[in-house]
């Protein structure tokens, strides 16, 4: 197809919402293009295909995830042994949070994440995993019940904030700390309301919390109030008390 010989290439081009004019006319159409099976598959990598693949990401997530019932959010490290007991923590947290009536929900990985994954499932609570596509292939743990695996950071954390009333944050790397900030980032900015987040493990978030007072609120870079953004405990049962009391279960 495209133009026939002996005709000249039209002025004006409207492929669906685009115009295309002058020297920026294609030949052929949309549907040419579509079926003809000849030509190199770079196409799979240009930024129109990665945003519907985002797009598949989002729709496949609310899919997912739009029926289930209250929910927190727990992250941390993957590299918590089972052996520990920061991984015993976790375990008590999220069958504490099921028998509170919540799902819980996790990045579905080793750790800390499977520890909290375990004790939803023990408590026949729901038990979700928000994967994500990393170069050494971590899986999905075994204690998830429903699971979703993402390729795209940020798809994967709009998931967590939009289907969790509050977040626990159980010792963890930088995965763990992008989520906190990501998550007092929204809360400070008011682009999500009523969501306590709670630290817990006193011992080892309190380098961070004294560096966030003496010296980003010091420094004039962060508010007073902004502390109290986040609470601090080494009680599961406070844990859970704090980071439900919003919620009005």
């Amino acid at each position: 197809m495209g133009i026939p010989e002996g005709e000249t290439k039209p002025e004006e081009q409207r492929l669906g919402p685009v115009l295309r004019r002058r020297d920026q006319v294609q030949p052929g159409t949309t549907d040419q293009r579509l079926l003809d099976t000849e030509g190199d598959s770079e196409w799979v990598h240009t930024d129109p295909w990665r945003v519907m693949r985002i797009q598949s990401e989002f729709v496949e997530g609310f899919g997912a995830l739009a029926e289930l019932p209250s929910a927190i959010s727990v992250f941390g490290s993957a590299r918590t042994k089972p052996d520990s007991p920061e991984y015993e923590a976790g375990v008590r947290i999220g069958r504490a949070l099921v028998e509170a009536g919540f799902a819980v929900i996790t990045g579905g990985g080793p750790g800390a994440m499977e520890a909290a994954n375990k004790g939803a499932r023990e408590a026949k609570g729901v038990s979700v995993g928000l994967g994500i596509e990393l170069p050494f292939e971590q899986g999905l743990n075994p204690h998830v019940d429903i699971g979703v695996n993402f390729r795209y950071f940020f798809v994967r954390k709009t998931m967590f904030v939009k289907y969790a009333q509050g977040f626990v944050v159980l010792p963890g790397g930088l995965g763990t700390l992008d989520e906190l900030f990501e998550a007092l980032t929204l809360v400070q900015t008011r682009k999500v309301t009523r969501f306590p987040i709670v630290l817990f493990g006193t011992q080892y978030w309190k380098g961070l919390v004294d560096w966030l007072r003496d010296s980003v609120v010091a420094g004039g870079k962060a508010s007073e109030r902004d502390l109290l953004l986040f609470h601090v405990t080494d009680d599961v049962d406070e844990a859970v008390a704090l980071v439900t009391k919003e919620t009005g279960k």
